[in-house]
């Protein structure tokens, strides 16, 4: 456990001994869209309610047939063809079937390539099970595209998959199609799996396009992770799940495994299949809203990192973080993150915690609040580094 480690979470507590010393914090550290203005679609909490009765006893452990075929059809509408409700098990979040992904698949000493900067909860599942880090670089002067060459380089005989994390958690990097095409390529030669997690693949921005990685893949085998948490602004209801495309057939014992794991709990969260079912079967106009304002303080976030003297930010095409640069001369991105929270009671999550190349320093804030909380968090964190670096 001394080795588990959760770079967003952890300076929550930090941040609580703030707060009662009497100083007000502004929370930028975590993606979630309900402290801010967004709400979840009502269409959304009146499956729930109209389930109430059904769903207060125990569900399927590996998902309601509702929920399980209601992600089979988004996936076929996102262009993968041929997946079935026997393809899929769903989880209390996306979060859980990142740990499931990783617990059915990894022995001790064995690895896993996952993105360098990517999201902590890998790096302390990984961890936690005793197997090995195995990170591969993104490239911030090519927007955050992976390294293909270096990511080739890391491949061992202990390497199990290559997770995707499209659009990227911290970076906001929407990968172009040549470059998914290529990890597949590679994983292909390699005859490895490729884990996709598309938590945000309805939240791209200036008219790019998002690839489903396994609508890309034609036969390498691909386990895909989505969320109804972000793309239908419902954090708290925990509605998550795994599908995989399996041509050859390779992942059977694996998947089989998936499904062990999950009957150990008994039950999924039996309301939440329900919010499921309606949030992919259901009305999808909020996404022209959500993404419309999302892009508008994406744009004011762009555009005051890159005013302040001695930060420096690639635009995000996607998701709502933004990974700043700090070019300034700090000795670690977790000093000066917890020093602008105890001076300016912004909290920010530090560089650290995600990855990054050595050398370089950074840290993630959201887009989620309006411009005018935008303006104010960088206001203060102009603040402090006028008085402490310039």
């Amino acid at each position: 456990m001394s080795h588990v480690r959760h770079a967003l979470r952890d300076v929550v507590p930090i941040a609580e001994e703030v707060e009662k010393s009497g100083k007000k914090v502004l929370h930028l550290n975590i993606g979630d869209p309900m402290v801010y203005d967004y709400r979840t679609p009502k269409h959304i909490w009146n499956a729930i309610f109209e389930n109430k009765k059904v769903s207060e006893g125990y569900s399927n452990a590996i998902g309601t047939v509702g929920a399980r075929k209601a992600v089979a059809d988004y996936a076929k509408r996102t262009g993968v063809p041929n997946i079935s409700m026997d393809d899929v098990v769903t989880f209390v979040g996306g979060s859980e079937s990142i740990i499931n992904f990783l617990s059915a698949l990894l022995n001790p000493g064995e690895n896993i390539l996952t993105p360098c900067p990517g999201y902590s909860l890998y790096t302390g599942q990984i961890n936690f099970l005793g197997a090995d880090l195995n990170e591969y670089y993104l490239d911030e002067e090519n927007n955050w595209q992976p390294d293909l060459e270096g990511l080739e380089k890391k491949i061992n005989n202990k390497t199990r998959a290559i997770v995707v994390i499209n659009p990227n958690n911290p970076t906001g990097g929407n990968y172009s199609k040549s470059t998914l095409k290529k990890i597949i390529d590679i994983a292909g030669s390699h005859e490895l799996p490729v884990f996709s997690d598309e938590t945000y693949d309805q939240l791209v921005f200036d008219d790019e396009k998002f690839y489903p990685l396994a609508f890309l893949s034609k036969d390498v085998p691909v386990i895909c992770s989505g969320s109804i948490s972000k793309n239908y602004l419902c954090p708290g209801l925990r509605g998550g799940w795994l599908y995989k495309r399996d041509q050859q057939g390779v992942l059977e014992d694996f998947f089989e495994a998936v499904k062990q794991l999950s009957r150990l709990r008994l039950s999924t969260v039996h309301p939440t299949q329900f919010a499921i079912e309606a949030a992919l079967n259901g009305p999808q106009d909020h996404f022209k809203e959500l993404v419309t304002k999302l892009q508008k303080r994406r744009d004011a976030t762009f555009k005051r990192a890159n005013e302040i003297k001695g930060l420096s930010l690639v635009k995000p095409k996607g998701a709502f973080y933004a990974y700043v640069r700090i070019n300034l001369p700090i000795k670690s991105d977790k000093e000066f993150v917890l020093e602008l929270l105890r001076q300016k009671g912004v909290l920010v999550v530090y560089g650290e915690g995600f990855g990054q190349k050595s050398g370089t320093h950074h840290f993630r804030t959201v887009f989620l609040p309006n411009e005018q909380t935008i303006n104010f968090a960088f206001d203060k964190i102009e603040e402090f580094i006028k008085e402490k670096f310039l």
